[in-house]
């Protein structure tokens, strides 16, 4: 996979959007859903060694990063069995599956003394586009939904991933 340009030009047109609709979430995540899903429904610009599994667990690629920490771009790559625990994020994100199929597992917010049970289900396959925020619900599980190869998602989060302090739930 070698169409760079693909991503290249994605960056540009984030960059454009974050810088113009930065402080407007609802705005920015419907232009920015277009965008990814644009972007996931070609599999021809991830590089393979940003799509390669790990057996142990899944796998996770920074591919861009804003100078300014206003969004980055990081590739997932999940096996058969993979899955995280259950966490939020605490900024906008999007995430576009570009090959095989994710189940994402939405939980509610936490009740103390209740134990943490999913509130919805549903299976993000190719080409398709999630959204997650704290401002529409951002604490899920997600894992690889098939039991027959890897699957590779592309996530958009609205600041340096890496950097943010987020939560993992005990259920």
């Amino acid at each position: 996979m070698n169409n760079l340009a693909r991503l290249r030009s994605f960056i540009r047109e984030m960059t454009g959007l974050v810088e113009a609709h930065g402080a407007d979430e609802p705005k920015l995540l419907d232009q920015a859903e277009k965008l990814l899903h644009q972007l996931v429904s070609h599999d021809d610009w991830l590089p393979d060694e940003f799509a390669r599994p790990s057996a142990e667990s899944y796998r996770q690629y920074l591919l861009y990063c804003d100078p300014l920490e206003r969004f980055s771009v990081v590739s997932f790559v999940w096996l058969p069995g993979h899955r995280t625990p259950i966490h939020d994020h605490t900024v906008w994100g999007l995430v576009g599956v570009m090959r095989g199929a994710e189940l994402c597992e939405e939980y509610g917010l936490p009740e103390p003394g209740k134990p943490f049970k999913p509130v919805a289900a549903h299976e993000v396959r190719p080409g398709d586009v999630d959204r997650v925020s704290p401002r529409i619900g951002d604490v899920h599980v997600v894992s690889n939904a098939r039991q027959d190869g890897a699957a590779v998602s592309i996530h958009v989060y609205g600041a340096n991933i890496g950097a943010v302090k987020r939560h993992t739930f005990d259920p």
